[in-house]
């Protein structure tokens, strides 16, 4: 009992549940059972660990904290959880946007990264599966002598699985895809502690017409549904030839519309990448780079030695015709990953614009035709709002990010941060965009869902969820 009210008072700050009964010595006493006493925390720093991400939202700790380490693991601990009422939140690098692994009602969170086994490669068919446990740099790193990669590649080196879960995309996702068209199969533990194969155990077929599309119900479910333990993806070949550039623009609209005049052109570039002059300004300090303090395309070109030629000459007529600089290349490996790292770690760049402050990332996603028009409205509120927002995006999907760095210690400056995100989000929607384009939905933006799916949409989604989910404790408080 002592355990237990001590517990109890330590959550009281963050959680709605003042008082848990579920939270006995009894029931920790089960998951140690089945993990061991070494993979179970219930320790106020571990627990904090876990209680939030790199998102603005505030610190909601788990109860207790989990480590299987493999799928039976998971679904006895489901199972304990599931009999007691008590909610499970899955846990991977904690990288996510939208606190989506906050602990609202407290809970018991399982940590998944204990479980990093990658299997069943498969080189001729392009498939591997992996655990979530594997972020995307570890699984590259096996592939390297195998002539494949994996290219989804949100910035972090995120947990494969916890990409799933959001329907993760990135730099690459213009040519590649996202993590939906890249995910074949998942193994996921029900809440009651099933273990669900949403293609069916062991099936990697590169499509299938066999009953409803349950993989894809799973990507994006954000831990709501289920606990996704095994993901097996799509690979790709290694390119024979690739090459980078940067190029200037004298405006926004002139690097946006060189974006759609290179997609119309059916270029298949691998890689269109926007910065504004306020995100290269950031990135030159903290990188060291020179690159000019203008509105900016960084671009990658993968194919034959011929294709990439013919792709960087189309590119570069188009980006003429806009006013764009001659190309500044980055040919070689490491001149390559200087270029990306830079454009990886605009998170920090922006961050040091303004020392001390904090800073919050927005996503929205509209279709390539609007995006000329809500990028140059977005810079405009900017300054209406008198905001420090440097805008970066994967243009090619018509996807952005604003970058909001500001005080939250002041409320006129915070009240300016959430009217601002407020208009951006339905000035996407009001263009036929989403509310957000990767980040996922979270805690941040279920305001917004009803408004972009409608009524019908989210009372189905409800529906969903209830089957799977009868006593909402997967992840409860997320998305809807």
């Amino acid at each position: 009992m002592a355990l237990r009210r001590t517990l109890g008072l330590a959550a009281r700050p963050y959680s709605q549940r003042a008082a848990k009964d579920w939270l006995t010595e009894d029931f920790l006493d089960a998951l140690r059972a089945v993990v061991g006493s070494a993979n179970v925390s219930t320790a106020t720093v571990v627990r904090e660990q876990h209680g939030r991400d790199e998102s603005m939202h505030r610190c909601c700790p788990p109860d207790a904290v989990v480590w299987p380490q493999n799928v039976e693991q998971a679904s006895l601990l489901a199972t304990a959880c599931y009999s007691r009422g008590v909610p499970i939140i899955p846990f991977g690098t904690g990288t996510g946007l939208e606190g989506g692994v906050t602990a609202v009602q407290g809970g018991v969170c399982f940590n998944l990264t204990r479980m990093d086994q990658i299997s069943a490669l498969n080189t001729e068919d392009f498939t591997v599966a992996v655990e979530p446990g594997v972020t995307r740099k570890t699984l590259n790193s096996f592939l390297r002598d195998s002539g494949l990669w994996f290219p989804v590649d949100p910035g972090a080196d995120a947990s494969l699985c916890g990409m799933a879960a959001t329907s993760a995309s990135g730099t690459n996702a213009v040519r590649y895809g996202t993590m939906r068209h890249n995910v074949l199969n998942l193994q996921v533990v029900l809440p009651d502690g099933r273990v669900l194969h949403t293609a069916g155990q062991n099936r990697r077929p590169r499509k299938s017409a066999a009953g409803y599309q349950l993989t894809g119900l799973f990507v994006g479910s954000e831990g709501t549904l289920g606990l996704i333990t095994q993901a097996t993806l799509r690979l790709h070949g290694i390119p024979e030839a690739t090459a980078a550039a940067t190029c200037a623009f004298p405006s926004v609209q002139a690097a946006v519309d060189s974006t759609v005049q290179v997609l119309q052109a059916g270029i298949p570039i691998a890689r269109i990448e926007f910065l504004d002059e306020i995100m290269m300004v950031a990135c030159n300090r903290y990188s060291g780079l020179s690159y000019p303090e203008q509105p900016t395309l960084f671009l990658e070109f993968h194919g034959s030695e011929q294709s990439v030629e013919e792709q960087v000459q189309a590119t570069g007529e188009i980006a003429q015709l806009n006013g764009g600089s001659e190309f500044l290349w980055a040919r070689e490996q490491e001149a390559r990953n200087q270029l990306w790292n830079a454009r990886h770690n605009a998170w920090y760049a922006a961050l040091a614009l303004r020392p001390g402050k904090k800073g919050y990332s927005t996503d929205v996603c509209v279709p390539i035709s609007r995006l000329p028009a809500v990028l140059v409205e977005t810079k405009q509120d900017l300054l209406t709002f008198r905001l420090t927002g440097p805008i970066v995006g994967h243009v090619g999907d018509g996807n952005f990010h604003c970058l909001l760095i500001f005080d939250p210690e002041d409320p006129d400056e915070s009240g300016r941060v959430k009217e601002f995100t407020l208009r951006l989000a339905r000035r996407a929607l009001a263009m036929d965009g989403t509310c957000t384009g990767e980040h996922g939905v979270g805690l941040g933006k279920r305001q917004f869902l009803r408004e972009e799916v409608g009524e019908v949409a989210l009372s189905t989604m409800r529906q969903i969820k209830a089957t799977l989910d009868p006593k909402n404790l997967m992840n409860p408080g997320k998305v809807l």
